[in-house]
């Protein structure tokens, strides 16, 4: 594989190319192919563009010879931070038949975040489109380029200015080599708790299966009509079956960033969307709009979560919007696990589902990583022929995250039912769910730090019925007083990503402290 990314050992890489689960095929190639098989049929609908699949081969195709012909090679690592526009699935589609390796990049990353993903995937290209609810991302681009030596090209969707144009990418290139399907295909990013996120590499054989059994489990075929929602480079959004499930089974992918549903709940009818991949803070939204206006959307499943969602508002899913539910978790790294649409209603309301494969391989363990019964909480451990072996270039963290022999270890706290189904208890890292986006609160801490009139920092997340959680950040100063939005302003100037900003920062003369002079950020909650 790749120099810095951790293969399965060969073993475990027979075993599942035996039994399947790997087949081989590059997601490029599987592209084509769907393309070609449902030509005439809608791939893709952003607003008033309807794509069909020929026109989507075409377009992969000229930006393929377009990306080319700027030296993009195989297993060149390319950057791309696109709303959920048709020209993302484009650009990756043409990166995935190169054999270069996309960087999913989320739309809310700014310069801190966006030059860390840059930098350590040694990307040598970028691409971005000009404006986005007015941020200028080629003034963005203009920074990070600057700051990255590696990065050679940037690409933009819209008016480039100095920059390459998407659209002058449509020509043709040279002859494209074979991919190896045991590379990786494109690299997620993790929502973890260190800080700047961490690159997860997955490869063509198993992101195709996640995206082939994720689709199987829900019954999502050439029928199926996806809506995104999310960000596309979101691991939910984009295979689990996401945009690219969709396409690799036929079906339409109809591309939103809207959440408001006097807005998505005409487009849900208007395209007979059957399915849709929602956080909790959403749907509670959907459903309190659906009493108020009466909708019902019988033909629509949601697939949720991310966050624990309350039995009691996940009934009001049937009774009140009239649609169906999945409830699921998942990681960027690789396991998911699903309620089946046939399972009993009380495991749907309460469970996380049973694992998607039958060769997932599931730990629960106490903090010395001794197994526990079932019923009791511990962490989740799990390996598997999705599941990656380790980070891109973290030896240091692949040491902590994963066992010596390939467990990766989750942070998730979790009970196992006798019937195998998994119920999240919480988590045991510091991370902040703001809304279905991970904010770690040692990173926020960190630049809170360098303001000069902050001598502490503590932040903590607080219960929120429409965010689920917010950010609080819990400050001592110095000498001079500093207004909350004084913070959020230079934390803004700093370049982060603006769901990472405190919704509330508060001054204290000093914090709480454990037994052993930690900052108890329990108190801290609850004070909040």
């Amino acid at each position: 594989m790749l120099d810095g990314c951790v293969p399965w050992p060969e073993d475990l890489a027979t075993r599942y190319r035996r039994e399947g689960y790997w087949q081989g095929r590059p997601l490029g190639d599987l592209l084509d192919e769907a393309c070609a098989r449902h030509a005439d049929r809608t791939a893709l609908v952003c607003g008033q563009r309807r794509i069909t699949y020929a026109d989507l081969a075409a377009q992969a195709r000229a930006v393929t010879g377009g990306l080319a012909n700027l030296g993009i090679a195989p297993l060149d690592r390319v950057v791309v931070q696109l709303p959920n526009v048709p020209e993302f699935v484009v650009v990756v589609h043409a990166l995935l038949r190169i054999g270069a390796i996309p960087v999913m990049a989320l739309p809310g990353h700014r310069r801190v975040e966006l030059t860390h993903l840059c930098a350590h995937s040694q990307a040598v290209a970028l691409v971005v489109a000009d404006q986005v609810k007015g941020f200028d991302h080629r003034a963005l681009a203009r920074q990070v380029r600057a700051d990255v030596p590696t990065l050679e090209h940037v690409v933009v969707c819209g008016d480039a200015e100095e920059f390459t144009a998407l659209t002058d990418l449509h020509r043709p290139g040279p002859d494209l080599p074979a991919v190896d399907p045991g590379e990786p295909a494109l690299f997620l990013l993790s929502g973890g708790t260190t800080g700047l996120p961490k690159l997860i590499p997955r490869t063509h054989d198993d992101y195709a299966y996640n995206m082939r059994a994720t689709a199987q489990a829900l019954r999502f075929d050439e029928h199926g009509v996806y809506l995104a929602v999310n960000p596309i480079g979101h691991n939910s959004a984009l295979g689990c079956p996401g945009v690219l499930g969709t396409l690799l089974v036929g079906g339409t992918a109809v591309l939103t960033s809207s959440v408001r549903p006097d807005e998505v709940f005409d487009l849900v009818q208007r395209e007979r969307v059957t399915l849709t991949t929602l956080v909790p803070p959403v749907v509670r939204l959907w459903i309190d709009a659906a009493r108020r206006s009466g909708t019902r959307l019988p033909h629509l499943t949601l697939q949720v979560g991310s966050a624990k969602f309350d039995p009691a508002r996940a009934a009001e899913v049937r009774t009140s919007l009239g649609a169906g539910l999945t409830q699921w978790f998942g990681v960027g790294e690789g396991l998911l696990t699903y309620t089946r649409l046939d399972d009993p209603e009380e495991i749907v309301l309460t469970t996380e589902g049973r694992p998607l494969a039958p060769h997932d391989e599931i730990l629960v363990v106490d903090p010395d990583d001794r197994p526990v019964p079932d019923g009791v909480e511990g962490e989740l451990l799990v390996r598997g022929p999705y599941t990656i072996r380790g980070y891109y270039r973290a030896e240091e963290q692949n040491r902590r995250s994963f066992t010596p022999d390939g467990y990766f270890r989750t942070g998730d706290l979790v009970r196992r039912r006798p019937d195998g189904s998994i119920v999240v208890v919480g988590r045991i890292k510091d991370v902040i769910n703001r809304g279905g986006e991970k904010v770690p609160a040692e990173e926020v801490e960190e630049h809170l730090l360098t303001h000069a009139a902050i001598r502490d920092a503590a932040v903590v997340g607080v219960a929120d019925p429409t965010l689920g959680e917010k950010t609080v950040a819990f400050v001592i100063l110095r000498d001079e007083p500093v207004t909350s939005a004084t913070v959020k302003s230079f934390l803004r100037e700093r370049g982060l990503a603006t769901y990472k900003i405190p919704d509330r920062v508060v001054p204290l003369d000093e914090f709480p402290r454990t037994a052993v002079g930690k900052v108890d950020k329990v108190a801290l909650r609850a004070s909040a």
